[in-house]
């Protein structure tokens, strides 16, 4: 059975050849791959958005595809479509860029809702309806779709419901001073450095047996209330319309899950829930006029609620233990979190 760290592990280390800087993209995006998820990836142009996507496609064995998402773009130009031949008389099928493990739609915002709702069905039935036919999407199925924050000629918002389905949303930052001499450097050594410059190091077998490791992941009934109480609060609040649906209730959970294995543990920490949190619900709160006006941002609400509630083992200081837990499976920690195998 494949270990979703070493998985990972080897992801991490072919694709550091060309990426500086973004590691924790590309772990919460291989999150997503094993928890069957869907990834908004947002940053500024030049912040390396699509050649991270592109990156994970040719370093596993899967098949991908790039849409580049335009305002003229029809919703069968990415499902596809029946064609009538002449010379034969017949209708023949052909199946759009969707039809693969990884696509990759550059700039979603650009694309008019009905194109970007054709998606939807793809992203949570993994099927395809064409005319009439019902059609089953190759396994797995990701979406990476990213997006520009600063422009809005010529963009559209996606709708709630096409941001409900995506399971996280990433953000790339400007790098530091520090990481961007490195990519200097070694762009001067290798002018031609890009995407294609990496091997395969994944295959499609071995994810998708790293993808049943996941479920298996105990999580105690503690940490579920935990979980509860962030999604609930985001429902409460006072800057927030509507809050995070169930969907990132399950999403929160599946999500902490995967990191608890890809920190080689078989168990959850709470630990595992605030890193994901953030990532999972900052695209699901829709926020009040009141909070827009004085600039109060999603991600304020749930940094604020991480704060207000108590993680579930806080009445005694394990924090000299969380590091262990993290790194080697933990020690005096896994008493708590740990299944009971008696």
């Amino acid at each position: 059975m494949t270990d979703p760290a070493v998985l990972y592990d080897r992801l991490r280390e072919e694709t550091e050849t060309v990426l500086i800087g973004n590691e924790q993209i590309l772990r919460h995006i291989t999150v997503a791959m094993l928890t069957r998820g869907h990834v908004l990836l947002e940053g500024v142009p030049g912040v390396a958005k699509t050649t991270i996507a592109t990156l994970i496609a040719n370093a596993t064995d899967l098949q991908h595809s790039r849409v580049q998402m335009t305002p003229d773009l029809l919703p069968a130009d990415i499902t596809g479509t029946t064609v009538y031949h002449q010379r034969n008389g017949e209708f023949e099928l052909q199946k759009g860029p969707v039809f693969t493990n990884l696509v990759i739609a550059d700039e979603i915002n650009r694309a008019p809702p009905k194109t970007q709702s054709a998606l939807l069905e793809a992203m949570q039935e993994g099927q395809v309806s064409i005319e009439g036919s019902t059609l089953e999407l190759p396994t797995p199925f990701t979406v990476v779709a990213t997006m520009n924050p600063l422009e809005m000629e010529g963009t559209f918002k996606l709708p709630e419901a096409q941001r409900d389905r995506f399971q996280m949303k990433l953000v790339t930052e400007i790098p530091n001073s520090e990481d961007e001499r490195a990519i200097l450097d070694r762009f001067d050594a290798n002018p031609t450095l890009d995407a294609d410059s990496i091997s395969q190091v994944i295959s499609r077998d071995e994810l998708l047996d790293a993808r049943t490791v996941v479920p298996e992941t105990h999580i105690e009934d503690s940490i579920k209330e935990y979980i509860l109480a962030i999604v609930g609060a985001t429902r409460d609040h006072r800057n927030v319309i509507h809050g995070a649906s169930p969907r990132a209730t399950i999403d929160l959970q599946n999500t902490a899950k995967a990191v608890a294995r890809l920190n080689g543990r078989e168990y959850v920490i709470p630990d595992d829930v605030k890193e994901m949190a953030l990532p999972v619900l900052r695209h699901r709160l829709i926020m009040n006029s009141d909070a827009e006006l004085s600039q109060i941002t999603a991600e304020a609400v749930i940094e604020e609620i991480l704060q207000s509630i108590t993680p579930p083992g806080s009445d005694t200081d394990h924090s000299a233990d969380v590091e262990t837990a993290v790194g080697d499976g933990g020690t005096k920690r896994d008493s708590e979190w740990r299944p009971d195998r008696s």
